[in-house]
Order: C-alpha cells, then sequence, then structure tokens
C-alpha cells in the first residue's frame, strides 16, 4: 500500500513537471535531467517495493515455520500425555488387583485363624466334658456298696459313663468345624476347604470353585460354610463375572445371617454393582454397609468408593410434606 501511493506521488511529480515544462518552457538540456532524476527515483522506489516484498515474504515464511514447530511440538506433548495417563491407569490398574489379590489371601488367614480358634474351643469343650465324665465315675467309686460292687462297677461306669460322652462330642464338636465323617468319601470338610483355600489364593479359580461347591453342598451346617459361600462370589468377582458374583454375595447375605462375611458380602455386592453400572443399588448397598458395620475396615472401603463415584456417604434427605 504504502509503494503504491509512492508510485502514485512519482507518477504526479512527472505530470506537474510535465505540464510545467510546457507552460513554462525550460532549457532541453534542463528538462532532460529532471526526467532522469525522476526515472532514478522512481527505479529506487520499485527496487524498495520489491526489497519490502522480498522481506514481507521472508518473515511469513519463518511465522509459518514458527507455527508448525508448534503445532509439532504440541501434537508430541499430547502424545506423551496419552502415554502417561495409560501407564498411570495400567498401574492403578495393577495395584488395585494385587490389593485384591492380597486382601483374598488376607482373608484366607484369618479363616484359617479362626477355624483353628473354634476347634480349640471345641477341644477345650470336650476336656471338660470328660473331666465331668471322671469326677462323676469317682464319686460313684468313692460312695459305691460294699463288697465287689465297686470294683465292678467301675469298669462298668468307666466303660458306659467316659465312652458316651466322649462319643458324643466327637459327633457333635468335631464334624462341624473339623474334619469328620465326610459326604464325600475319603476326604474331611477341613481338608476340603484347605484344598479349595489354597487354590483360591493361588489362582486356580477353577479348581477352587468346584472344590468350595461341594463344601457348601455337603457341609452345609460347619462353621465354614458361610466362607466357603463367599469365596465363591469372590471367584466370579475376579473372573469379571459380576452378575454371577452377586448372586454368590447374595447367597451368604440370605442364608447365614450370623456370618463374620456379612460386612465384606455386602461390600462385594455393591462393587460388583457398580461394576455393572448400577450405580443408585451400588451405592446404597455401600450406605448400607456404613450403617450396619461402622468402624469396620469394609466401612473404610465402602466410604472410599463412594467418594470415587462422587457419591455421599448418607441417603439424601427426602423433604418431608407440608
Amino acid at each position: 500500500m504504502r509503494a503504491r501511493s509512492a508510485v502514485l506521488a512519482v507518477a504526479a511529480v512527472i505530470v506537474g513537471v510535465v505540464l510545467g515544462s510546457m507552460l513554462n518552457p525550460r532549457p532541453t538540456g534542463a528538462v532532460s535531467k529532471e526526467i532522469i532524476q525522476l526515472q532514478e527515483d522512481v527505479s529506487q522506489l520499485l527496487q524498495g517495493q520489491q526489497t519490502m516484498r522480498s522481506t514481507i515474504d521472508a518473515n511469513n515464511a519463518s511465522m509459518r515455520t514458527l507455527v508448525q514447530q508448534s503445532l509439532d511440538s504440541v501434537n508430541a506433548l499430547n502424545q506423551q500425555m496419552a502415554t502417561l495417563q495409560k501407564n498411570v491407569q495400567e498401574a492403578t490398574a495393577n495395584s488395585t488387583s494385587r490389593i485384591d489379590t492380597m486382601s483374598t489371601q488376607t482373608q484366607g488367614i484369618s479363616d484359617n485363624l479362626q477355624d483353628v480358634q473354634a476347634r480349640m474351643g471345641k477341644v477345650a469343650a470336650q476336656i471338660n466334658d470328660m473331666q465331668s465324665t471322671l469326677q462323676s465315675i469317682d464319686g460313684r467309686i468313692a460312695g459305691g456298696a460294699p463288697g465287689g460292687a465297686p470294683a465292678s462297677g467301675a469298669p462298668g461306669g468307666g466303660a458306659n459313663g467316659a465312652g458316651a460322652p466322649a462319643s458324643a462330642g466327637g459327633a457333635g464338636g468335631i464334624p462341624s468345624g473339623g474334619g469328620g465323617a465326610s459326604a464325600l468319601p475319603g476326604i474331611s470338610s477341613d481338608t476340603l476347604y484347605q484344598n479349595a483355600l489354597r487354590d483360591l489364593t493361588t489362582g486356580k479359580y477353577d479348581l477352587s470353585r468346584q472344590e468350595f461347591g461341594d463344601y457348601v453342598l455337603h457341609f452345609p451346617a460347619t462353621d465354614l460354610a458361610s466362607n466357603a459361600q463367599f469365596y465363591l462370589g469372590e471367584i466370579s468377582y475376579a473372573q469379571a463375572d459380576f452378575k454371577d458374583a452377586i448372586a454368590q454375595y447374595n447367597l451368604v447375605l440370605a442364608n447365614y445371617p450370623q456370618s463374620y462375611k456379612l460386612a465384606a458380602a455386602l461390600l462385594k455386592k455393591g462393587f460388583a454393582e457398580l461394576e455393572l453400572g448400577m450405580k443408585a443399588t451400588g451405592s446404597k448397598d455401600l450406605r448400607e454397609v456404613t450403617r450396619r458395620f461402622p468402624g469396620s475396615d469394609e466401612t473404610r472401603r465402602a466410604q472410599a468408593k463412594l467418594r470415587e463415584i462422587g457419591a455421599t456417604a448418607t441417603p439424601p434427605r427426602t423433604p418431608a410434606p407440608h
């Protein structure tokens, strides 16, 4: 634009000079010098215009190069961010899987300890029964009939009195917690349970499911039956079969109201429902965990999950009707 204005100005000067020459004739030599000077000025202006255009073109090329470099840098940064996000997601998934595995193993150890405690309690009860029986026999011997009666009564009392309670204790205590007569040939309830738990912790899910299923089927009245039912849900959860996991956890909640696995079953049921996109139902079950089992580890996990999904730990209140 500036160059165009300059050209127009020069043209106007030339026109003015020509007209002036016509009106006021000058010597031919002076006119020629002015024309030559004007031509030189025009050439300089045109050269300046060309130089300016070359400079502008060079600047535009530099700007395009800088813009392209910026775009390349942004694209490279986006790719790095995507890679970093993927790595973070993979690390989070692996950490969650390891935590779930450790939680399952910890639960298995806890079950073993409680099983041992239950057996010790039953053994102590049997010892007390035997002591009572022996004291009863001693009392009969001390206050028995004279002559040969005490001697003959002592063996009889020992056989009938001591034998019967011991047998009753074995029938009433041992099978319920520890390996009495089994409905499966050649295997006790304890052996079956330990095998199933070992296979679960080592990732042999199909074999463990079969063993826990046999345990629930053949030993439904034992102290560990609810544990076996819970672990059936854990196996389905680990294999991402969340619908079946919910069904197994529901059996724990419905059939074993005194089980110490109730909190864990309700918690994992809520987790499974969230995995299936059932946010309202899952949130409700997690809130139920916090209500029924305050202060427990399951409550802390439920509260953390509720915060993660943006839900409140307490259900929203419905406004009272006016």
